[in-house]
């Protein structure tokens, strides 16, 4: 498969001075076109930062970031991006809302090519009911169905997906995931999914990828998920591979804490969530 993003012993600083800290060091990382993508960390490692360097919001201090191989260093509509806090407008409604972006990317296209476009979209979320509909209105489950069909209207190579789910109850967020599992199916897409969750990691994603605890987190050892697709919420919990990646990937992380810990790190976080694959 094609290496489709690339990031090269990325680093990204923030500060001036002796108040600078380095949040990440020789980051490098490639993700194949199809791939699901997960990288897990503590709070505080770097990995919104990260996720923005690869999204072209933020521009690495050394290294670089690439997409189908050509240096990628400015947002663009190849890289769709989904954040934890919706980034609705609230004055526009769920309909406005996806039509911005369909508007912006496909501007060439017919007004009906776009509204069918924009309606398609709400109604893989399941949101066809509420296109009316002001943020205001609507729970946090929904304001990230609008989020996620925003981002997919602009059919992106690359869905880039910044702890989506980390606002909501356990509830919500594990219908979400199954959601997100579908919709990758449908729409064939590459995922890089950022998350604190290591279950979420293990239910959606093709590898692991663990963020070191900070400052000057880099990507530790890989963890392939070797698990059959689909991934029944149901039974996954009682699969002996399952619980051995789990068991791995928790150990890993440990270790990496308590070595922090030694070095006096900062970033002392207590290990990733376990709960959204427990609920049934």
């Amino acid at each position: 498969m094609e290496v489709i993003l690339e990031a090269r012993r990325v680093a990204k600083s923030f500060g001036v001075g002796a108040s600078r800290t380095e949040v990440l060091h020789d980051v490098s990382l490639e993700v194949r076109t199809g791939e699901f993508v997960a990288i897990v960390g503590f709070s505080g490692s770097g990995k919104s930062t990260l996720v923005s360097l690869l999204a072209g919001l933020l521009v690495p201090d050394t290294g670089e970031v690439l997409f189908r191989g050509r240096r990628a260093q400015e947002p663009g509509p190849e890289r769709g991006l989904v954040f934890q806090n919706y980034s609705l407008l609230p004055w526009l409604t769920v309909e406005e809302n996806v039509r911005v972006a369909v508007d912006q990317v496909f501007a060439d296209r017919p007004v009906k090519e776009r509204r069918e476009r924009v309606r398609s979209y709400l109604d893989m979320v399941g949101l066809s009911a509420a296109v009316e509909k002001k943020p205001s209105e609507l729970s946090g489950g929904m304001r990230q169905r609008v989020s996620l069909a925003r981002t997919l209207s602009m059919s992106p190579s690359v869905l880039l997906l910044d702890e989506p789910l980390g606002a909501l109850d356990a509830l919500t967020r594990a219908v979400l995931q199954d959601e997100i599992a579908r919709i990758r199916e449908r729409e064939r897409a590459t995922v890089v999914l950022i998350t604190n969750d290591v279950d979420e990691g293990l239910l959606l994603a093709d590898r692991v990828l663990p963020l070191t605890p900070g400052p000057r987190a880099t990507l530790g050892q890989e963890f392939p998920v070797d698990l059959p697709r689909p991934r029944e919420r149901t039974t996954i919990n009682h699969d002996p591979r399952f619980k051995e990646l789990r068991g791995d990937i928790l150990g890993y992380l440990d270790g990496l804490r308590a070595r922090a810990r030694r070095e006096g790190s900062a970033s002392l976080a207590p290990p990733p969530a376990l709960t959204p694959v427990e609920l049934r």
